[in-house]
């Protein structure tokens, strides 16, 4: 069911999601970095490497804009080499404290394991956000598997009863 996992060292929380996807890495590396194929799982915005900037706005979940609105400064960028890539930005949102997302992708053979973090969070945001953000690599999954995606809104009601057994 690729369940994400909630470590806490003090006050703060790391959600870790790892994801075996059958593409290589060059391909996974476009869908989460390149600003058109990233629209079509997750939403408008502009990573931007020259500038070092990251601005995302998600479709879902259905909430303001102002409050689903993501900025911040990319930290990382090393595009794939010798089989490994990671992107990692500052994850700016006004609902919750200021923390870090980081793609790390290691090629395995024809496929590449996606281990996604968001590090920072409290253990509350981190437990909200654990369906939502399943919902949207499973979303990533459908996108690059040319698939139907799913629908953000089912998918998290579908999988957030799988997340409540963390507490």
């Amino acid at each position: 069911m690729n369940l994400g996992t909630i470590t806490t060292q003090g006050d703060r929380t790391t959600l870790t999601f790892q994801r075996r996807l059958h593409h290589s890495i060059d391909r996974v590396w476009a869908a989460i970095t390149d600003d058109a194929e990233r629209k079509a799982w997750f939403g408008e915005g502009t990573v931007d490497p020259q500038a070092q900037t990251v601005m995302i706005e998600p479709e879902d979940p259905p909430a303001p804009m102002d409050a689903k609105r993501v900025t911040g400064r990319i930290l990382t960028w090393q595009p794939p080499e010798d089989g490994h890539a990671v992107f990692e930005h500052e994850w700016h949102q006004r609902i919750v404290e200021d923390s870090k997302v980081r793609y790390e992708l290691r090629q395995d053979g024809d496929h590449t394991i996606l281990t996604f973090t968001h590090t920072g969070l409290s253990d509350r945001n981190a437990r909200g956000f654990a369906p939502g953000t399943h919902a949207f690599l499973d979303r990533a999954e459908a996108f690059l598997a040319d698939e139907t995606l799913p629908a953000w809104s089912e998918r998290y009601a579908e999988i957030a009863p799988e997340y409540p057994a963390w507490s």
